[in-house]
This record gives structure tokens, sequence and C-alpha cells, in this order.
């Protein structure tokens, strides 16, 4: 991910707002699991290498050949590479792509073959660690913010798509 990240900001490829952004939040993904904040962390470690999976899978997809990848990520790749796209919008482009389509793939491949045998505690356990995954997730904002868009964001240039500083 690093490598991939720092060619792409050396190339100035619109992609890397997306990565960037992921980098951010899984570096913080990786430290919660770390420091226990999950019920079950072997679970909450595997449901973010599969999720992490369907992005480099459809990424290497688009790079081989861009129509085999999933729309989704064909829309969300263009946008980037699109400079009239602001670079919120790349963010959000890929933030959609990512989480409304790769984490219900990845949801289903964990929850799936386990639901049925599941007692409602366990379930319940599941639920209560996603919802932190997405706490986790929310104190990534400011740094995301300040990181990736700069200590002036919002202002109207940024949001313009023009790539001029302010």
């Amino acid at each position: 991910m690093q490598t991939r990240l720092r060619i792409w900001k050396d190339n100035r490829d619109g992609k890397s707002i997306l990565l960037s952004c992921y980098h951010l939040m899984t570096g913080n993904m990786v430290r919660a699991i770390a420091q226990g904040e999950f019920a079950d962390q072997i679970w909450v470690d595997e449901l973010l290498r599969r999720f992490a999976g369907y992005y480099f899978v459809a990424l290497e997809q688009y790079d081989s050949d861009p129509q085999q990848a999933p729309l989704v990520w064909q829309r969300a790749h263009h946008a980037a590479a699109d400079p009239a796209v602001s670079p919120v919008q790349r963010l959000l482009h890929g933030v959609n792509a990512h989480i409304n389509y790769d984490l219900v793939f990845a949801l289903s491949d964990m929850l799936k073959p386990e639901w049925r045998a599941l007692a409602e505690t366990q379930r319940s356990t599941r639920y209560a660690d996603h919802c932190h995954v997405n706490e986790v997730i929310g104190k990534t904002i400011d740094a995301v913010q300040s990181q990736i868009f700069g200590p002036a964001w919002p202002c109207s240039i940024r949001c313009s798509g023009n790539s001029t500083s302010a």
C-alpha cells in the first residue's frame, strides 16, 4: 500500500487521494486491533484483510483491463483521472465503491458460512465489532482532512478542482 501510494503521489495520480485516506484508516484499524478494542480481534483482522483484498483485486483488474473491473470501480478510477473532478469528489467516488460495493462482499464472505450457527450473543458481538470499526474510521476523518486536503480545507479553491494553492 505504501509503495503504491508513494508512486501515485509522485506521479500526481488522482487515485492517491483514496489510497491516502485508506492508508490512514487502515493504520488506525490495525492499531485498534492490536490494542484489543474488539471483542473478536481475529475476526475483525480477517474482515480488514478481506475488505482490502477486494480493493486490490479490483485495482489489479482495472490496471490490466479496465473493462474487467467492477463498474463502480471503473467509474471511481475514471473520476480519479478526470481533472474536472475535485479532490473530495475523487475521494467520495472511491469511498462509495469500497464501502457500498466491496464491504458487502467482505461481510458476506465472513458471515455467510457462520451465521446460522452463531448464537444471538455471538451475532450481537459481530455487530458490535462492526459498529466499532465505524467508530475507528470516524476518528480518522480529521486526519484525512488535515493530511490529505490540507489545513485550509474546506475552501472554495480546493473544492473547485483547481489544483493551485490558496
